[in-house]
């Protein structure tokens, strides 16, 4: 692997780390509050320094690391599961029935991500009475993210299965009385399986920059819970006076940004031979 690579696998690793232990690195808990130092810059006490509660802004970002991968993690292996059946379908039964699936997907590629994302967003909180505050928002924003970011693995997959099936050794596999089913499963998927990841690996940050956008117009996770974008629009109230708010959330969103785009570039370079040769 590049040394663009390491690092970004690097910075994974450690956004990893920071999400799975939360507010535990800090010895203040994430809604913990600390009256006698609100708004406070980056100090001793508080690193990154306080919101206007009180609250340290470390926890929170530590804790919102957490929620922001959960969705993001949970949203592209959505996206991932419906794209890979869907594209594969359409691309190996080929005719009609890819015809009609791929008339499906225009559809939804035509349709603004953003807005499919609010409306499937509050149609879903909507739905799910009874379900806690913070998992019904969870599951909200998995499953609208996942329903938009499919479109594109659909259509990738597609065009993989397609060009995979015209391979000399489909022909033969087929010969020796390979069924369908099993030929698609055992043989066609895994040979276009390197693609499929690297799309997974920038998936991601997608999916967290687009969790942030939802929740900074305050239709995503909300107070006392913490994400990125939750963050992201308490800062931006106090941006002027108080620029250590939005500082840190946007430095951990553009850092997971850059992780995730980097270790893709490298998963291309290794797993994706059309990415070798347009390079």
């Amino acid at each position: 692997m590049s040394a663009t690579g390491r690092l970004g696998a690097a910075i994974v690793l450690a956004l990893l780390g920071v999400a799975i232990a939360g507010d535990a690195l800090s010895p203040w808990g994430f809604a913990e509050q600390d009256a006698a130092h609100t708004l406070e810059g980056p100090g001793s006490a508080h690193w990154m320094g306080t919101d206007a509660l009180g609250r340290d802004l470390w926890a929170r970002v530590a804790a919102g690391a957490r929620v922001s991968l959960l969705i993001a993690v949970g949203s592209t292996a959505l996206a991932l599961a419906i794209g890979i059946a869907w594209g594969a379908l359409a691309g190996f039964v080929g005719g009609r029935t890819d015809a009609a699936l791929m008339r499906v997907v225009d559809v939804f590629y035509s349709l603004p991500d953003v807005l499919v994302i609010v409306l499937l967003t509050e149609v879903l909180q909507a739905s799910l009475i009874g379900v806690p505050d913070l998992y019904r928002r969870l599951l909200a924003l998995v499953i609208a993210l996942g329903g938009v970011g499919w479109v594109g693995v659909a259509r990738l997959v597609r065009g993989l299965v397609l060009q995979a099936r015209e391979e000399p050794w489909v022909e033969a596999a087929r010969a020796l009385g390979v069924g369908s089913t099993r030929l698609l499963l055992r043989h066609v998927l895994p040979n276009v399986a390197g693609p499929i990841a690297v799309t997974a690996a920038f998936r991601i940050p997608a999916a967290i920059l687009a969790e942030s956008t939802v929740s900074f117009i305050g239709l995503g996770i909300q107070p006392p819970f913490s994400s990125w974008g939750v963050l992201a629009a308490d800062g931006f109230a106090g941006l002027r006076s108080f620029p250590h708010l939005i500082l840190f959330p946007s430095l951990a969103i553009l850092l997971t940004l850059l992780g995730f785009h980097l270790l893709g570039e490298a998963l291309r370079e290794r797993l994706d031979p059309r990415g070798q040769t347009a390079a």
